[in-house]
């Protein structure tokens, strides 16, 4: 009964001097939130550094090793639209803890993966429950208060950015250190370790649950799509920002790694820090919109995003180039994501798993396009055409955002 009353208390508005509503997530609860979104995210991407390695071991070439990125964001992007949905049907907090229960295992066959036909299979069972981190965020956003949603919403997504960046580090040294099949390994037993804190911790939200069966569960986010115009535009970022993200991180350990840089695992995963930096400074794309400046946010956000390719072309001569280009890059990706993610869930409050899974769904799109798309471009013409790439679709990104200005849907907030 003890451990009920504190879960219940966790989704607790608490009405302020001023007559708002504070949010219903205390501190500690929203940084367990992040931290799981973090470590679970972590899992799709921990491959990107260590491309080099799986190739020489497996035996794949370089040319196609961008296909172990590829496996994962497909299966992450099946995840989305059949798992993800069911945050609207289902209790959220058994399904978080049984889906991160799970990928433990599914990691562990990965770690002792002992030919690419386990590799492979291990990967596209984690990459699909890696999706619990946006059951995480729909959950975050159900328990926020309405005033407060955004900046939840932008703190508990720097986890994923956060976790995304701070995997090619963690990758990276334990590979020089143990190898790289530790990096899964132990990554199983994080996931463990959070999944029983999650359940000891987590409140069943009282939000009321759709009716609607599996199938029709899943076909009401084509619905969506359909019925809601900001959901088909925002959908649409995600996909170029994020095939953008994946240009640069995917890629980016082979000139790295290559003469005459010829950089250690440690050494390009410690370049995840410069990233990390920059989702940090963009936390606040949340609050922003928040207060209406959502389009405004995201309009800045992506003329710096075109321009973070710029210092980026410069890797293979100067390394701090590269380091002031992944602040950027990583700033404006994550302001455009959280701004994106805090617009669409204000539409449709009783499907917000559902419009998760839609707008994520472009997400893993994207960042499935960038990780081939990259890895071959850098096999065929080198690192300025993978650039040119990455600033192309940014541009297009930019492009996208003017139009929108001129054309805006009613539920943005005009002018702003």
């Amino acid at each position: 009964m003890e451990k009920l009353a504190k879960r219940e208390a966790v989704a607790t508005d608490h009405p302020t001097a001023d007559g708002t509503v504070a949010s219903a997530l205390p501190r500690q609860v929203t940084l367990l939130f992040s931290v799981a979104c973090g470590l679970a995210v972590s899992n799709v991407y921990y491959a990107q550094p260590l491309l080099d390695s799986l190739a020489s071991e497996f035996g794949i070439s370089h040319s196609w090793i961008g296909i172990v990125i590829t496996v994962t964001q497909v299966c992450y992007a099946l995840g989305l639209f059949l798992l993800v949905p069911l945050g609207d049907a289902w209790n959220q907090r058994l399904l978080i803890a049984g889906m991160m229960f799970l990928s433990a295992a599914a990691l562990l066959v990965v770690g002792l993966a002992p030919a690419i036909p386990v590799l492979f299979t291990g990967l596209a069972v984690v990459g699909m429950l890696a999706v619990v981190t946006q059951v995480l965020v729909s959950y975050a956003s159900t328990l926020a208060a309405p005033l407060e949603r955004g900046r939840i919403v932008g703190a508990v997504t720097s986890g994923v950015v956060i976790g995304i960046l701070l995997a090619r580090t963690f990758a990276g040294i334990l590979t020089d250190l143990l190898g790289w099949r530790f990096v899964y390994l132990v990554s199983a037993v994080l996931m463990l370790v959070t999944a029983v804190a999650l359940l000891c911790v987590l409140p069943s939200s009282k939000e009321k649950r759709t009716g609607l069966p599996y199938l029709l569960l899943l076909r009401s986010i084509i619905e969506l799509f359909v019925q809601e115009r900001i959901l088909r535009i925002r959908a649409v970022f995600a996909f170029l920002i994020f095939t953008a993200f994946s240009t640069l991180w995917t890629s980016l350990v082979l000139p790295l790694s290559s003469a005459p840089l010829s950089l250690s695992h440690t050494a390009i995963g410690a370049f995840g820090l410069a990233g990390a930096v920059g989702a940090v400074a963009a936390a606040g794309a949340g609050r922003l919109a928040d207060r209406g400046l959502g389009q405004r946010t995201t309009g800045i956000a992506l003329l710096f995003l075109l321009v973070s390719w710029l210092p980026i072309t410069f890797t293979e001569s100067s390394l701090a180039a590269l380091a002031v280009g992944i602040v950027i890059l990583d700033m404006a990706v994550q302001a455009v994501h959280v701004t994106n993610q805090s617009l669409i869930f204000a539409v449709r409050p009783e499907a917000r798993s559902r419009l998760t899974a839609g707008y994520m769904i472009f997400y893993s799109i994207g960042s499935s396009t960038g990780a081939i798309a990259s890895t071959n471009l850098y096999a065929y013409a080198g690192w300025d055409a993978v650039c040119l790439f990455g600033a192309t679709v940014s541009a297009a990104a930019l492009l996208l955002w003017v139009w929108t200005r001129r054309n805006p849907s009613p539920e943005a907030t005009p002018g702003k």
